[in-house]
């Protein structure tokens, strides 16, 4: 009953949102390099902080009443974090901000973040500048898969949805609502977004704000389980960028500007796939890897070869034919 009140109270925010936007004009405008042609609203992943407060007004009433006597991790570090990082990019959503500015908050967020998993009392000095990078570069690898209908909505639920699977039947790492409020909240968004003609979309503060949020549980299973696996579960978009952002550093262009170079672009724009089709693809690929992972009691090096090699040489062969079909038929 509580999920169903839940849910229902996201989608009425959710349409309270479109008013609010509709009047203050926060919409996505197409250019030569969007995957979209007609004006929609952007800023849907508004939904995402608005989980974390549903869950902390939860937090504070189970634990008032004596419902949950089991210790929780200070939620609020890592809510300050969520907020901070949702804020500037809701702010960047609506006005081009400095890349140094955007940087300066991302920094403190992910420091945050760091504080919340307990990172620095856990990890040699030198791994924190390598846990920066990491997490910086997931968020804004996040950033740059939302582009069509559907993608990081329904992918997000995957990952998810495989967290909250290893949570409740491998080794409980979590609060299993800290699982399923952004699960809701991503079903909600999806009920406007995963459509031929979508309501709205994610727009930085959505792919950042669920991006953080994943990357906080997939950092408390690994701590948990001492098991870098759990990884993979971001193997589709981490392969996908990372190969993207070599062919771009290959011909010489600014990987920080927009382009229309990733894979499903090139479905969605130039073989005019559907994004819905593309999107579920993608999500069923994230999906068919994260039960390999979930089942397998392989060690990091194999499985990590199991998955990824496959993957890499899939996606470079699939790519390179797609490009060729797309030149002969220009």
């Amino acid at each position: 009953m509580e999920y169903i009140i839940i849910t229902i109270a996201f989608f009425l925010l959710m349409l309270v949102y479109f008013k609010i936007a509709d009047k203050y004009n926060i919409i996505d405008k197409p250019n030569h390099r969007s995957a979209h042609t007609e004006i929609t609203l952007r800023g849907g992943g508004i939904i995402f902080p608005i989980a974390y407060v549903f869950f902390m007004g939860f937090e504070m009433f189970i634990k008032k009443y004596g419902f949950s006597e089991s210790p929780s991790p200070n939620y609020w570090i890592f809510g300050l974090g969520l907020l901070l990082i949702c804020g500037i990019s809701f702010i960047d959503d609506m006005m081009d901000l400095s890349s140094k500015i955007r940087l300066v908050f991302h920094f403190a967020a992910v420091t945050l973040l760091l504080y919340f998993i307990n990172a620095f009392q856990l990890l040699p000095f030198w791994a924190i500048p390598i846990c920066y990078i990491l997490i910086i570069g997931i968020l804004n690898a996040y950033n740059f898969m939302d582009g069509i209908n559907g993608m990081s909505g329904i992918y997000s639920l995957v990952v998810l949805s495989s967290l909250w699977y290893v949570n409740q039947y491998l080794v409980e790492f979590v609060t299993a609502d800290f699982i399923i409020y952004p699960m809701i909240a991503a079903l909600v968004f999806l009920f406007f977004n995963f459509r031929k003609k979508a309501k709205c979309f994610l727009g930085d503060i959505g792919s950042m704000g669920i991006a953080f949020w994943i990357i906080a549980l997939l950092a408390l299973l690994m701590i948990k389980t001492e098991d870098y696996k759990w990884f993979l579960f971001l193997a589709v978009y981490g392969v996908e960028t990372i190969l993207t952002i070599m062919e771009r550093l290959k011909l010489k262009e600014n990987i920080f500007d927009a382009h229309r170079r990733h894979l499903y672009q090139l479905f969605a724009n130039d073989k005019k796939v559907s994004h819905l089709v593309v999107s579920s693809v993608y999500a069923l690929i994230q999906l068919l890897m994260n039960v390999v992972v979930i089942s397998s009691h392989w060690s990091d090096w194999v499985i990590f070869s199991v998955i990824l090699l496959p993957a890499i040489f899939c996606y470079i062969m699939l790519k390179s034919r797609l490009k060729r079909q797309i030149l002969i038929s220009k």
